[in-house]
C-alpha cells in the first residue's frame, strides 16, 4: 500500500504562484512514476504533469512554460510550482503514483486551487 498526501493549494490571483507538494509513503518501488492531475467542476480528470525517476518530465501542452514539476527522491515527494496562473487553471489537483513494472496505481486526497481576482 501507498499513501499520498498532498499540500500547497490555496486561492490566488491570475498572474499568481503556488507550489504543491505530494509526499509519498508505505511500500515505494525503486522505480516509479509520480504525476499530477486535475479536475475542475463538471470536467473530467486530466493529465498536467509526470516525472520518472530517471528524471524525464512530461507536460500537458495547457501548461508547459508555465508549471514545473520536480521531485526529491530521497523524500518520496513531487511538487508542481504553478507559475503565470489563469483562472481556468482552477480545479482540484491530484497527485498519482505509479510504480513501473508493477500493478497499481494510487491517489492522493486532492487539493484545491483557486484563481480568482
Amino acid at each position: 500500500q501507498v499513501r499520498l498526501v498532498e499540500s500547497g493549494g490555496g486561492s490566488v490571483q491570475p498572474g499568481g504562484s503556488l507550489r504543491l507538494s505530494c509526499a509519498a509513503s508505505g511500500s515505494i518501488a525503486s522505480y516509479y512514476v509520480m504525476a499530477w492531475y486535475r479536475q475542475a467542476p463538471g470536467e473530467q480528470r486530466e493529465f498536467i504533469a509526470a516525472s520518472t525517476s530517471g528524471g524525464i518530465t512530461n507536460y500537458a501542452d495547457s501548461v508547459k512554460g508555465r508549471f514545473t514539476i520536480s521531485r526529491d527522491n530521497a523524500k518520496n515527494t513531487v511538487y508542481l510550482q504553478m507559475n503565470s496562473l489563469k483562472p481556468e487553471d482552477t480545479a482540484v489537483y491530484y497527485c498519482k503514483y505509479q510504480p513501473i513494472g508493477a500493478p497499481g496505481n494510487y491517489w492522493g486526497q486532492g487539493t484545491q486551487v483557486t484563481v480568482s481576482s
